[in-house]
This record gives structure tokens, C-alpha cells and sequence, in this order.
């Protein structure tokens, strides 16, 4: 079993074909929806949030049996993520893909969870301390990308959840929240 990092590959990493568009239907679209679960699988276990298309990303090629994937492939796997809502493409020419293995919706409510279940309700964190701090050290939020973070809190905040506050600098930037 050839693993990336910690990451266990699953079989068909090592099947050529996997490596090329397939062009029946029925085994693109399995062929995708495999690709799909193993973007976010990968992306979800090393902590990755970006993926950018102009620059090598391991998954994405397989030295063993001398393969990678076509840049053709790769934006369709990543597309398929958009249509999904589980990622977002960061630019216009689709270069970079914001990868969302937990949807923002899924992010405010762990977070309100972890606050909840840290007796953090009334507390004020900063963001920084959210993304890096002592509490949050192996947690799904240790390391988490900061525009993921702030979509996840604004939206708590239009629930009534938390206060945002600005500080002098983004470092400063803190966050009530309510019981």
C-alpha cells in the first residue's frame, strides 16, 4: 500500500487508467467521484486548503507507475469539487482551488462546537489564537486557512453566535461569542 505522507493511497492510485480521462461515461463519472473523495480525503488529512495548478501537487502524480495526471484532468476533478460545493476556484483563470473538505457551514458548527464544548461561550479568542493557539492544538481549527475561518465566523455572526471585532492589525482581529 504506497501512502503520502501518513496517507494511505487507496488501489486504484496504482492503476494507470485512473491516470488518463476515461472516455465511457459511466467510468469517468467513476472515475471522478474516486478522485473526488481522495482530493478530499488528502487535502482533510495533511491540512491542505489550496491547491494551485501551477505547481506540483503530490497527489497528482504517481512515480511508481510513471503517471500524472493531465492538467485536462486535473481541472475537471477540481470542477467537479466546485459543483459540489466542496471547493472554490480563487481566481478567474482557474489556477488556484480552494479546497473545502469541511463546507463553511460545517466549519461554523464545529467551531461552535469546540466553543461550546471548551467553556469558551462569553470568551473572546483572537483569530490567530483560533487558528494556532494552545486550545485549539489537534483539533480539526489547528492551522486552518484564515479566509476558511472568517467566512465560518462571519456566518456565525449573522446567527447571533459571535461577535467579529477589528484590532489594529488582522493579528488583532477577535471573536465573542455567545452563550
Amino acid at each position: 500500500m504506497q501512502k503520502l505522507g501518513e496517507f494511505k493511497l487507496p488501489p486504484f492510485f496504482n492503476y494507470p487508467p485512473y491516470f488518463t480521462l476515461q472516455p465511457v461515461r459511466e467510468t469517468r463519472e467513476k472515475q471522478v467521484q474516486l478522485w473526488k473523495d481522495l482530493i478530499l480525503d488528502v487535502c482533510r488529512n495533511q491540512k491542505i486548503f489550496v491547491i494551485s495548478l501551477e505547481e506540483d501537487f503530490p497527489l497528482f502524480s504517481n512515480p511508481s507507475i510513471e503517471r500524472s495526471l493531465s492538467h485536462e484532468a486535473k481541472v475537471v476533478f477540481l470542477s467537479a469539487l466546485v459543483t459540489d460545493g466542496r471547493a472554490e476556484w480563487m481566481d478567474k483563470g482557474h489556477k488556484k482551488c480552494l479546497i473545502l473538505w469541511m463546507r463553511i457551514q460545517d466549519w461554523a458548527d464545529y467551531i461552535l462546537r469546540f466553543v461550546r464544548e471548551n467553556g469558551l461561550e462569553d470568551g473572546v479568542m483572537t483569530v490567530e489564537d483560533i487558528r494556532s493557539g494552545f486550545e485549539t492544538r489537534g483539533t480539526e481549527l489547528a492551522g486552518i486557512d484564515r479566509g476558511v475561518l472568517m467566512r465560518a465566523l462571519k456566518l456565525l455572526e449573522q446567527k447571533g453566535k459571535a461577535v467579529i471585532f477589528k484590532g489594529s492589525s488582522a493579528d488583532d482581529e477577535g471573536v465573542k461569542f455567545s452563550a
